[in-house]
């Protein structure tokens, strides 16, 4: 029951957290929590924007981790590779293929593919 409780708080959290209608929120409250600004970024595919803000509820992880980024400019909301089909089955498991392709292509890379963020190594010259 603990569990159920804590489960729809979080979603409520979720909810609120997905608006541009809120913008920066006192810094403490910033510093610690996840916010809409925060969330922005985390969707945005903006190239200072990319694979940041990963929390869902406290930000102080993506502090710690070295993920976290502020948001100083408009949001750009999107996906870095367009999705050309509307078929809902291919759009929950597309990227499971992209992945296995990156894969094929790229045998010897294998723990950077499945463990690194594809910037961290697409990016880097290290395509094969």
């Amino acid at each position: 029951m603990v569990f159920i409780i804590i489960h729809q708080l979080e979603i409520l959290y979720q909810f609120w957290i997905h608006t541009e209608l809120i913008g920066k929120l006192p810094k403490l409250i910033e510093y610690i929590f996840v916010t809409p600004s925060h969330h922005r970024v985390h969707h945005a595919v903006n190239d200072n924007y990319i694979d940041k803000n990963y929390g869902s509820t406290l930000i102080i992880w993506d502090r710690i981790f070295g993920t976290f980024q502020e948001e100083k400019e408009q949001a750009i909301y999107g996906i870095t590779n367009p999705v050309n089909s509307f078929n809902p089955v291919y759009l929950v498991f597309h990227a499971w293929g992209d992945l296995l392709m990156d894969i094929k292509k790229r045998p010897n890379m294998i723990w950077k593919i499945l463990f690194e963020s594809p910037t961290a190594w697409e990016r880097g010259g290290n395509k094969k």
